[in-house]
């Protein structure tokens, strides 16, 4: 099969992952343009060649081009989307009439839309049918494990991106590629999506156990009955259940859970030690996932009727204001089962 060539690649959103694969492109020879929807945050990266704010210390090359004209899109071939899950379709529905034909779209978000309870392709997907655009557009996703300050500073790294059409998937794969940036192709978009979403749940609790004080028998349990939920939720929304012992699935969670640059981790780990939830987003300096998916997820289970104790006393310490230390009792004292029972 003849791998298509892509040209110009625009990535939505100048946070940390954004610039991140931003420099990766660019340090591979691409052309890349770098958006940032305030004006003056890409006139700063512009002038220092460096993202101050999110990934200090990471050197922009010059073929990467920040810009706030979202218009750049109409010259690439390849659109990733890296933007926050609750301002995403926002974001989408301004440049979806300005894509061309045969672009491939790459959510690299990790959240599911609290209203609507859509992974970010289905929420392009919705934007694309309401314009009615009749071009040929290719959906997919971008997942695994890696922190943006270790991809940035090129430490080998394992990701898997996901499109339903193959030949998409091993665009964008040879696209992302480098010598330290190993990308594997998939075609379970959902599957991946699933996975991106809810591992950020599970690090929450396991923050929250770490924050309390417990110990890493306490963490690896979360890690295993988080997964067999993630898969229970996953399956139910046709993914393939080998998916979830993948890149995107068991490796992702494991990072999140366990590594110290884990934004969503660090939220769980200051609700353990006594913080509110407000005091300890205040203090956070970038955007934690996991807690409006933890919502959406929470409503996606219960409208599903899938049994997910974890998600379900995580979302009770969020936003039922449930006692840390009584969640985690709660979740021991659950019925006896069957290790491989479906809850």
């Amino acid at each position: 099969m003849e791998i298509a060539k892509i040209k110009k690649t625009a990535v939505i959103g100048a946070g940390s992952w954004g610039t991140a694969l931003a420099k990766l492109l660019g340090d591979k020879g691409e052309q890349v343009y770098l958006w940032s929807h305030r004006s003056e945050h890409a006139a700063a990266l512009l002038r220092d060649r460096e993202n101050k704010k999110y990934l200090p210390g990471a050197r922009l090359p010059e073929n990467v081009q920040p810009t706030d004209d979202i218009r750049v899109v109409s010259r690439c071939q390849c659109v990733l989307m890296v933007v926050p899950s609750h301002g995403y379709r926002d974001v989408f529905a301004r440049l979806a009439p300005l894509l061309v034909e045969d672009t491939s779209l790459v959510s690299a978000v990790k959240g599911i839309e609290i209203g609507t309870r859509h992974t970010m392709t289905q929420v392009m997907a919705d934007e694309l049918q309401k314009i009615g655009t009749g071009k040929k557009l290719y959906l997919g996703v971008l997942s695994g494990p890696s922190f943006a300050e270790e991809v940035a500073a090129g430490q080998p790294t394992a990701v898997t991106v996901a499109f339903k059409e193959q030949h998409a998937a091993r665009s964008v794969q040879h696209l992302l590629s480098t010598a330290f940036f190993r990308v594997y192709s998939s075609t379970d978009v959902i599957g991946l999506e699933i996975s991106a979403s809810m591992k950020n749940v599970i690090a929450i609790a396991a923050g929250i156990a770490d924050g309390l004080g417990y110990g890493l028998n306490t963490r690896a349990a979360l890690i295993t009955r988080g997964l067999a939920e993630i898969t229970r939720l996953g399956v139910k929304l046709g993914a393939h259940p080998l998916t979830f012992s993948g890149l995107g699935g068991l490796g992702d969670l494991v990072l999140t859970c366990t590594g110290s640059l884990s934004r969503n981790r660090t939220v769980g780990l200051k609700l353990g030690q006594g913080k509110s939830l407000p005091q300890a987003l205040a203090e956070m300096t970038m955007v934690a996932e996991g807690v409006k998916t933890t919502k959406s997820c929470f409503n996606l289970a219960k409208e599903l009727g899938v049994e997910m104790p974890i998600l379900e006393q995580t979302y009770q310490v969020l936003y039922e204001g449930k006692d840390c230390k009584l969640a985690v009792e709660e979740l021991f004292k659950r019925s006896l089962k069957e290790e491989m029972e479906m809850g």
